[in-house]
């Protein structure tokens, strides 16, 4: 019972935690039109790269700090330090500034990946934990796809500032309220001196399966930072209004939910390597096939694409605590995580320096071709990573 609490609690964090770092893309358009601000393809990909890259910066910390102190407060704290950094943000009159509290405001985002997973991961060790560790990544995007709903919702009304303002009070009323759960859901941490070893087991296929995720997840992250980014652009150019874009994002974020959690639940039944193969190759062809389409393919294209985008990260979480013991996981995921974002930081103002010298068009182009490099890479790496999901691990400690 406390393990299934404890997975509704990571999940509801993890909800309002992609919900406070998606809130932004459906108001980019509209900050981008703003006089005060008029800014350019590439200040708009720094923007966005700098909000969500900042939440690597503390992950690492925050994954040292949760092996002595647990997860539970970092988790709460976290969320609550970015609404309200929202409400700053809500009232900055420059580029510059926006910039520089966005970073601050985004610092607070470092305690929800690895924490939640790690908390999650340990609540279900003895077993479903790929199908838990799915299920909670899978909760994010229920953020996500709130998110552009709502924004489109009350920007009309409220405009851009006012919306960050309504979402970080909401925010930080919520984590208060959450705040009187913990003796419902906190999980025991791992006894760390039953744990030799530094960092990873000793064994180098375990160090090498690290590595290799981290460099598969960091190419993972750049096609889904640069998408979220640019994606709306591209709907733009389709003489799509700020209500469309944000039904095709809802869209884009209920296919990547689904991906979430099918991927985590088929990573109980399926080799990784397959099922990275399988979700990648798909978001390659249709970031091609989105911007080619006509308006009236949206729907069913934008959903796969969702679906393909974010499936693999369950993949790619699920098979990482089959790699670490308990009492490091937390240490651990905030590196992974951290690699993940550089990605994420990098692919918008690469994309958005490509489409300022050339076009949205050729930009797109080479977010697919940069994609498609994910297939060749997880082969090359498949020998280190196969055979480790929580089924076969479960299934080789029994012998």
């Amino acid at each position: 019972m406390r393990a299934r609490r404890t997975l509704v609690f990571g999940s509801a964090t993890h909800v309002w935690s992609d919900f406070f770092f998606t809130i932004i893309v459906p108001l980019l358009p509209l900050m981008r039109a703003d006089p005060d601000l008029a800014l350019s393809y590439t200040e708009v990909g720094i923007l966005k790269s700098v909000y969500s890259g900042s939440s690597a910066v503390l992950q690492v910390p925050a994954g040292w700090a949760a092996e002595f102190t647990g997860e539970f407060w970092l988790l709460i704290g976290g969320n609550l330090w970015v609404a309200l950094g929202l409400l700053v943000v809500a009232v900055m009159p420059t580029f510059l500034l926006l910039v520089v509290v966005s970073f601050v405001a985004g610092l607070g985002g470092g305690t929800q990946h690895p924490l939640a997973s790690s908390m999650v991961s340990r609540a279900y060790d003895d077993r479903g934990r790929s199908t838990a560790v799915g299920t909670v990544n899978f909760a994010g995007d229920l953020g996500k796809m709130a998110a552009p709903a709502v924004g489109g919702l009350l920007a009309g009304a409220l405009g851009w500032r006012g919306t960050f303002r309504a979402v970080g009070i909401a925010g930080a009323a919520f984590m208060g309220a959450l705040a009187l759960a913990r003796r419902a859901v906190d999980i025991p941490r791992a006894d760390r001196e039953s744990e030799a070893g530094g960092d990873l087991p000793d064994e180098g296929g375990n160090f090498k399966g690290f590595v290799a995720l981290s460099v598969i997840g960091f190419l993972d992250s750049t096609a889904r930072g640069g998408s979220l980014a640019f994606l709306p652009f591209v709907l733009e150019d389709k003489g799509m209004s700020v209500g469309m874009i944000s039904v095709m994002l809802f869209v884009l974020f209920v296919g990547g939910a689904a991906g979430k959690f099918v991927c985590g639940w088929l990573g109980e039944r399926f080799e990784p390597v397959r099922l990275i193969w399988w979700s990648k190759g798909l978001t390659a062809a249709l970031l091609v096939a989105v911007l080619m389409a006509p308006v009236q393919a949206m729907v069913p294209l934008i959903l796969l694409l969702g679906l393909g985008l974010n499936g693999t990260s369950s993949v790619l979480y699920a098979t990482l605590a089959g790699l670490i013991p308990p009492g490091r996981r937390a240490r651990m995921y905030g590196y992974f995580y951290t690699t993940n974002e550089g990605g994420t930081i990098a692919a918008p103002v690469l994309y958005g320096r490509i489409a300022d010298v050339f076009n949205l068009r050729v930009a797109i182009f080479s977010m697919s071709a940069v994609t498609a490099l994910i297939l060749p890479v997880s082969m090359a790496f498949g020998r280190f990573i196969t055979g480790t999901g929580p089924q076969r691990l479960a299934e080789s400690s029994g012998n």
